[in-house]
């Protein structure tokens, strides 16, 4: 005996209706007029449907994550762009996929991990600072979201804030136009400052405008200054070897991702030579640094996630905006100042967004 159209029909509207249970009821009812042969095989095609279907579905969208440090180091970092995927409708494992390359603090790992992603064909790209450049460098076709403390445009990412272009948009940070702010905060807590020490990473994106700034800075208040260059462990170390020497009042760490990755070393090394530290990071104000003063870097994060979200909806990079970090928050560690013998006096207590007891 031979299906007729009606059962054939029948089975094929279940099929497409993802009903297996009744697909195999309705089978089961038709093997009495069937011969053995047919109704095997027909059963055995049945069960393969589903399967055909399921493989048949479109893969959910990749995400490419491209950071220069561990992901250890940003743990905060890395949930607020959960957050702001989540925002947008997406979540890691049910609807996108995040396929995570880190260089370790090894920076010229970053092009490779970026050609990675682009041979991954990941929807879109999110990168952080140092990453964004070898990111650009490596596609020109799939989005690219940043989030960069240096000015965009000047670098050649994109070719206006207000209109992006090509395919690259993100977060602005501002963080270098305010090194005079944060060292006025800084001597506000320390009292006779004369010497300043200035750590920065010779080869990071902030090092060159960081030593401009602060140096009009404090010849514009008196002080002294002393450059140390750093950007490894050990540099670090040698760094604040010479403070046996030559003790400076206050250290005011440059922004750069390097230091906030090795904020513990950092910390730990300032709370050795009785150093109040400043930095532009609340990372390294909780690890035990004195003061942090600069843009809020997790909400920032957040606002990438969301980007990200926005373009794998849809929406184009360069009909985003980049847009600027507009919150920004002073930190204080109390217990820090309280080790160091400072009192931190109620004018900063009043418009501190954070005291760390």
């Amino acid at each position: 005996m031979t299906l007729t159209g009606s059962w054939v029909g029948q089975i094929a509207v279940m099929h497409n209706r993802g009903s297996f249970n009744d697909m195999v009821g309705v089978i089961l009812g038709l093997g009495a007029h069937m011969r053995r042969r047919e109704f095997i095989t027909l059963l055995g095609g049945a069960a393969a449907w589903p399967l055909v279907a399921h493989a048949q579905q479109p893969a959910m969208p990749a995400i490419g994550f491209l950071h220069s440090s561990t992901p250890d180091a940003f743990a905060d970092r890395l949930r607020a762009f959960h957050r702001g995927l989540k925002d947008t409708g997406f979540v890691e494992g049910e609807n996108v996929a995040i396929v995570y390359r880190w260089a370790e603090n090894q920076p010229d790992r970053l092009p490779e991990l970026a050609a990675e992603l682009v041979r991954r064909r990941v929807a879109v790209i999110a990168a952080n600072s140092t990453a964004a450049l070898p990111a650009k460098a490596a596609t020109t076709t799939i989005p690219i979201v940043f989030l960069v403390a240096e000015d965009p445009v000047r670098t050649g990412l994109v070719v206006s804030l207000a209109r992006p272009g090509n395919n690259l948009t993100g977060i602005n940070l501002v963080s270098g136009e305010l090194t005079a702010k944060r060292l006025e905060l800084l001597l506000g807590l320390v009292p006779a400052v004369t010497r300043v020490a200035v750590l920065v990473n010779p080869a990071g994106p902030l090092a060159e405008t960081t030593l401009r700034d602060i140096e009009t800075a404090i010849r514009a208040m008196g002080l002294q200054t002393t450059v140390l260059n750093a950007s490894t462990n050990r540099e670090i170390d040698a760094a604040f070897a010479t403070f046996v020497d030559r003790r400076p009042d206050v250290l005011f760490v440059a922004p750069e991702i390097a230091f906030t990755s090795r904020r513990v070393q950092l910390a730990i090394l300032a709370a050795r030579h009785g150093i109040p530290m400043t930095s532009a990071t609340r990372e390294i104000t909780e690890a035990g640094g004195l003061m942090s003063y600069g843009s809020n870097i997790v909400d920032a994060n957040f606002q990438v996630g969301a980007y990200v979200g926005r373009i794998l909806k849809g929406a184009r990079p360069a009909d985003l905006p980049v847009l600027q970090a507009s919150k920004l928050e002073l930190v204080i560690n109390a217990q820090t100042a309280r080790t160091l013998g400072l009192t931190v006096p109620a004018s900063l207590l009043s418009v501190a967004d954070e005291v760390i007891e």
